[in-house]
């Protein structure tokens, strides 16, 4: 690699080096394991729209507040929108934005990869265990 594609590689990283950057924080919320199952859930709800427990009870192991966080932290950042009905009780329903279902091949692919890599990633595993001995 010569100088001047050592710079630009150094240019193109400079945005991971910085803790507090707007990218990287972003990229930290929808890398989630939470964020994803959200917007895999949703995205196979009729009209991508589901409320608060419906999400609840097809996210296993998901508590409540971790649940009102990740809501937020998509509404936010405009993946999710949150849609409020004045009704006795009242009713809320989360729906993923165009930019959100944007993300719907990305994670199927994400997820398709790992269900293929999961063996493999498992022997590794076992394999470090062993020399760790």
């Amino acid at each position: 690699m010569g100088k001047e594609d050592s710079e630009n590689l150094k240019k193109k990283m400079a945005i991971w080096n910085e803790k507090d950057n707007p990218f990287r924080q972003f990229l930290s919320r929808i890398a989630d394991k939470w964020s994803l199952l959200v917007i895999t859930v949703l995205s196979k709800k009729p009209k991508h729209r589901c409320r608060f427990s419906e999400l609840k009870r097809d996210i296993p192991g998901i508590s409540q507040r971790m649940l009102t966080k990740t809501l937020r932290n998509l509404e936010q950042d405009g993946l999710v929108t949150r849609h409020f009905y004045p009704e006795i009780p009242p009713r809320v329903e989360y729906e993923l934005t165009a930019l959100g279902k944007s993300l719907k091949v990305i994670i199927k692919n994400l997820f398709n990869w790992l269900r293929e890599n999961w063996p493999a990633a498992q022997k590794f595993r076992e394999v470090q265990k062993q020399k760790a001995r």
